[in-house]
This record gives C-alpha cells, sequence and structure tokens, in this order.
C-alpha cells in the first residue's frame, strides 16, 4: 500500500512538471513570434514619410502637413544653391536647401540628354511611393528638379558609411539582408507599376547599378534614378533594348550579349534581339553578393539563397523567376533565420 502511494505522489508532482515545461515552451514561442513581429514592424516601415500625401505633394522631415510640388518661381526663389555633389551624363546634383531643409538639386548636364531627363521626371511622378526617392518640385523651363536629400548617398557608399563609429551596430546579416529585400522589393515595383512593366536599363555594372539607389538615414533603400526605365508589354510584342551600344560582361544578362560576337561579326544595334525585365533578376546574386558583404552570418544568409540564386542565373529568361519569386525566398530565410537567432538567445 506504501509503494502505491509513493507512486500516486511521484505521478502527482509529475504532472505539474510536464505542465509547466509546456508553458515554458508555448511562452517562449510567443516570445519569439512577438520578438519576430517586433522586428517586421521596424524593418518593414514606411520608407518615406511622404504616404499619406495626395499626388502632387511632398512631406519631409517633421513637416507634419503635405506641400504641393515646387513650381519654377518657388525654385528660382526659395531653393538656394550650395555645391556640386554628384554628376551624371544626364544631370548635374547639387545640395542645396529649401526653407532650412537639405534638398537634391538636379540640372540637366547637355541638351543632348534632354529627353532621358524628361523621361527620369516623368517617371518619378508616375511611381511616386515608398520604393521612390520624393519628389520635392520642377522646372521644366529650366530643366531642373528636386529631390528628397539622402545624406548617406547612393548604395556604392554602403561598406563605408558602415565603417562610421555611430553606423558600425548595423553591419549585421540583418540589416544587409533587410537592403537586399528592399532592393528586390523595388524590382518587384517596377516590373508591377502604375506605369507598366518597367526593365532598369542603366544597370550595365554593378556599380552602375548600386549608383541607381540611395541608402536612406533610417537604413532602408529607394531607387533615385529613372532615366533610363524603358516598358515592356509582351503582349504588344514591346521589348526593350538598353542602348544602342555593345554590352559586355558576366553581369549582363546573356540575352542582352551581342550573340555573333565569337564569329567575329561586328555589333549592329539593329540585329539585336530585344528582351525583357528578367535581365533584372539575372543580376540579383551579384547585388545581393556585394550588399551582405563579410559579416558573421552572411555565408549561413548565401546558403539558403544558393537554390533561388541559381534559378535567377538561367541562360533561359524564361524559367527565371519573377521578382515576387524571389522576394518570397528572401523573406522566408530572413524569418527563419531571426527566429532561429531568437530561440537561441532564449
Amino acid at each position: 500500500m506504501r509503494s502505491t502511494m509513493n507512486r500516486s505522489s511521484t505521478i502527482s508532482y509529475s504532472v505539474p512538471a510536464v505542465v509547466l515545461c509546456l508553458a515554458a515552451l508555448l511562452l517562449s514561442n510567443i516570445l519569439i513570434y512577438l520578438y519576430l513581429d517586433s522586428v517586421y514592424h521596424s524593418n518593414e516601415q514606411l520608407l518615406s514619410p511622404h504616404i499619406g500625401c495626395v499626388p502632387g505633394h511632398f512631406k519631409m522631415g517633421t513637416v507634419k502637413n503635405c506641400t504641393p510640388w515646387l513650381q519654377c518661381s518657388q525654385i528660382n526663389t526659395d531653393v538656394r544653391q550650395l555645391k556640386l555633389i554628384g554628376q551624371g551624363a544626364v544631370k548635374k546634383v547639387y545640395l542645396a536647401e529649401w526653407k532650412g531643409q537639405k534638398v537634391a538639386l538636379s540640372k540637366l548636364s547637355s541638351p543632348d540628354y534632354l529627353e532621358d531627363f524628361l523621361h527620369g521626371l516623368s517617371m518619378l511622378q508616375t511611381l511616386q511611393g515608398p520604393h521612390v526617392v520624393q519628389l520635392v518640385g520642377f522646372c521644366l523651363e529650366d530643366h531642373a528638379l528636386v529631390t528628397e536629400y539622402h545624406p548617406l548617398g547612393s548604395l556604392l557608399n554602403l561598406d563605408g558609411v558602415l565603417t562610421q563609429e555611430r553606423q558600425q551596430q548595423r553591419n549585421t546579416w540583418q540589416m544587409r539582408l533587410v537592403l537586399a529585400i528592399d532592393y528586390i522589393s523595388i524590382l518587384h515595383y517596377l516590373h508591377n507599376s502604375p506605369a507598366g512593366r518597367r526593365v532598369m536599363c542603366d544597370s550595365s555594372s554593378l556599380e552602375k547599378t548600386l549608383s541607381q539607389f540611395l541608402l536612406t538615414s533610417d537604413f532602408h533603400l529607394v531607387v533615385n534614378d529613372l532615366d533610363a526605365l524603358p516598358e515592356v508589354d509582351q503582349s504588344r510584342g514591346l521589348l526593350v533594348k538598353c542602348g544602342h551600344r555593345e554590352l559586355t560582361g558576366d553581369f549582363v544578362a546573356p540575352e542582352q550579349l551581342w550573340p555573333f560576337r565569337k564569329k567575329g561579326k561586328p555589333f549592329s544595334d539593329d540585329l539585336m534581339t530585344g528582351y525583357n525585365e528578367r535581365t533584372d533578376i539575372w543580376k540579383i546574386p551579384d547585388v545581393t553578393r556585394f550588399l551582405m558583404g563579410r559579416v558573421p552570418g552572411g555565408d549561413l544568409v548565401h546558403f539558403h539563397l544558393f537554390q533561388i540564386h541559381k534559378e535567377c542565373k538561367n541562360k533561359d529568361p524564361n524559367l527565371r523567376p519573377s521578382a515576387l519569386d524571389v522576394l518570397k525566398v528572401y523573406k522566408s530565410v530572413y524569418s527563419s533565420m531571426v527566429r532561429d537567432n531568437a530561440r537561441e538567445m532564449l
């Protein structure tokens, strides 16, 4: 009888222990998902404060109200040019000031590129949103436009920015992968934009591609240079050719290369066939390799992305995934790795 009582006592003590273990496991999972939720809210925040303004308006800094885009008279009177901070074939870019706020003032470099300048302005107007640099105003008479200024500069500066003492805590695989997710989100937006399916043609090299994006102060990306963004519509037989010169190198997609180069036949733009937005997909692995840099955990990110990157590099553009397909994989990898890290912390 005493043995029976001992067994009953053991069972009575073990049941609460099991319940406590299950409760602890449940609590740990709740904490993990709360952590993930906080991470997503912090990393998937609105990329630009002008969200909520009606079309044709902007909002910058701590200003709460939306302001109509600046017109010629306001730009000439209220925008003060400070110094040259960048120059390309199409535009010269100046740091400027408007009512105490730093802005970027862009002016046409040469009349030869007026068509490109106007195309870029048209795209800026049409594509305003969290993925695109905010338009502040423009003046067609003076061939000038004003956009929000981002002091961290283009994505080319990423490694240099992350070596700054006040930014070093951001140099993690998590932050770098968020930037890669931003980059692919922008591609997805451009491939399904209000202006149709658009292709990033100013991307003939890694450096040129990186220069198209700006790094925001809260470490997100916005696309900045939209001067070469032709439309693809295969239902209308509308394909693109990025420029009229021969493209070379491994960075551009195979369909962008002159197919008769090995035969010694001189390049002819008339004989080049058009292509679609899947040229942007081919370049994703190379851009992500740059974005991830050399940080602890980066190798594991590359391991998880190996299969989708292999698909991106398919020589047949029709077999490459869409930007949305890639984006889903990137978000899944981010989520699973953050979850694993959270479990290790508990």
